[in-house]
């Protein structure tokens, strides 16, 4: 039985992480006067070394940011494929048909969240901006002192052991005499721990161009990954202007490509035109799966590099093109599935600052541990995120310093009565299903924000290494739903009633009052904070 939450609620600050130690480091600094960007950046480094498993700071990283009287900001921290990363290169080491996705084949995209960080801080005025040893002195300690392993992190390593036990430098820093550490397992990261102080000391370009790129690239360079230093030293994260739509509850933005963010905002605006008028009944749950095969269908024949797109993503997301998606969906019946799915983990957080300042984050390194390759000198795995690269022609096409498909997307929304609303997920394929259920139930549908985020949910398709492409439920859903649902077509598949398959959810509302609401996910180890 998982433990009932309430909607936090405060006036000086609000933070949502699926690790509570990361929320804590948020709150400080919140509580120090701190904006919510710096915040985010002391719980993205929190949840880097108390959250392994579901990333770190050798993956990436995405923002969006609304600050008062102005337009939304998005931050791109994408890392690019090495110049060494070609169909030809792979094939040369005897790869053909995919990409590994764990090893040192799989570390081929330079990580990008840190830089990321940088580009985020830079908003904050100089005056003001708290220094780096304070933002990632949390982290530090963590990493240093130790963690207390969480059962989640113990449950997904043994699950994921036969692909990670002896990827180099993954045993030596997960694992205790070859077994996945037991929840409760104090697990120190010293390597880790002084690669943070090192990066508080001197700044964060010293992980592109500075002593941690150059260790990096040696390592990297060694194991057989096509990274170089040259490709950390042209690394820059972009800030971008986000994907946006209006649908009747507000204003909407998500990530820009090569993100999956489109799909989010495309379900939503779809399920707009459909006029549901209750949560979590027939109309709302068929919808919105319908909806989604809509966006998932364009999306997987579409979405790569924005660079080596045909037609840009702002452009799916025209009246007359959702009108026609939503015209193709019908009531009674469900479209047949599947389609290819695009697995992933990451964390997403969210926070907001008295100052109206409201943060939308999300850091990733694909699968659980990424490509579980591991520098013991700085304690840093490297994302896998290169293995989402195909190898055969299209917009995801294999190409040097080309930006692979993400599944990551953190949203934003503006709603009609001037609220400011952060969300976001983890889940791969069940990000945009996730959001637009937590979504739809607060905010046009007006429920509580905790209860948004902990009623049952549902994922269409696979995801986590699930082989199944069914419409997966909670064990929680009304009987008579889940009748209904199956007479309308669809292939259900129930799953555990608080799984995490279904995500980790959490949201940050920012009223025109001053009050914040926060809410994070029983399915995970975090919390909500608001004070």
């Amino acid at each position: 039985m998982k433990r009932l939450l309430s909607t936090a609620l405060g006036f000086n600050g609000a933070f949502s992480a699926p690790h509570r130690a990361a929320a804590l480091a948020g709150r400080d600094v919140l509580n120090a006067g701190g904006t919510a960007i710096e915040a985010m950046v002391a719980a993205a480094a929190s949840i880097a070394v108390t959250y392994p498993h579901m990333n770190g700071i050798g993956g990436d990283g995405f923002w969006l940011i609304h600050r008062p009287g102005m337009a939304p900001v998005g931050i791109s921290a994408c890392g690019r494929a090495a110049s060494l990363a070609t169909p030809g290169w792979y094939a040369a080491q005897g790869v053909t048909g995919a990409i590994p996705a764990r090893g040192a084949l799989a570390a081929l995209t330079v990580p990008g969240t840190i830089d990321g960080w940088a580009k985020a801080l830079a908003l904050v005025p100089d005056r003001r901006r708290m220094p780096l040893k304070d933002l990632l002195g949390a982290a530090i300690s963590q990493a240093r002192d130790g963690i207390a392993v969480t059962g989640n992190q113990s449950r997904t390593t043994l699950e994921k052991l036969d692909g990670l036990r002896d990827v180099p430098g993954f045993a030596e820093t997960y694992l205790v005499g070859g077994r996945p550490p037991a929840p409760g397992h104090r697990l120190r990261q010293s390597a880790l721990g002084d690669t943070l102080a090192r990066l508080a000391e001197t700044g964060l370009d010293d992980y592109y161009r500075g002593e941690i790129a150059q260790t990096h690239a040696a390592f990297l360079d060694a194991k057989g990954s096509p990274l170089r230093l040259e490709d950390f030293n042209a690394f820059s994260a972009e800030l971008v202007t986000p994907l946006t739509t209006q649908i009747g509850a507000g204003q909407l933005w998500n990530m820009t490509p090569p993100t999956q963010g489109i799909s989010s905002l495309m379900i939503l605006a779809i399920f707009d035109r459909l006029g549901a008028t209750k949560a979590d009944g027939l109309e709302h749950l068929h919808g919105l799966v319908e909806a989604t095969k809509q966006a998932f269908i364009q999306r997987n024949a579409e979405l790569g590099d924005p660079d080596f797109m045909e037609r840009p993503a702002q452009d799916w997301l025209h009246p007359d093109r959702i009108a026609d998606l939503a015209g193709r969906i019908d009531p009674a019946r469900a479209l047949p599935w599947p389609h290819p799915a695009k697995p992933g983990d990451t964390i997403w957080m969210g926070a907001a600052d008295s100052e109206g300042t409201v943060v939308s984050f999300i850091q990733s390194v694909f699968w659980e541990f990424g490509s579980g390759l591991t520098c013991t000198d700085t304690g840093v795995f490297f994302q896998n995120r290169g293995a989402g690269f195909s190898l055969d022609a299209g917009p995801n096409q294999l190409r040097p310093r080309a930006r692979p498909f993400h599944t990551l997307n953190p949203a934003l929304a503006a709603l009609n009565d001037g609220r400011i609303m952060a969300y976001g997920t983890m889940g791969g394929e069940g990000q945009p299903q996730t959001q637009a259920a937590v979504f739809t139930r607060y905010a046009v549908f007006g429920q509580d924000l905790q209860q948004a985020v902990s009623a049952p949910r549902w994922l269409l398709g696979k995801t986590w290494g699930e082989t199944t492409t069914t419409l997966k439920l909670e064990d929680r859903f009304d009987p008579s739903l889940v009748a209904g649902l199956r007479a309308v077509g669809h292939d259900i598949e129930m799953i555990a009633p608080w799984s995490d398959l279904a995500g980790h959810a959490g949201a940050v509302v920012q009223h025109c009052t001053g009050l914040m609401e926060a809410a994070s996910d029983p399915r995970a180890d975090g919390a909500a904070l608001a004070f």
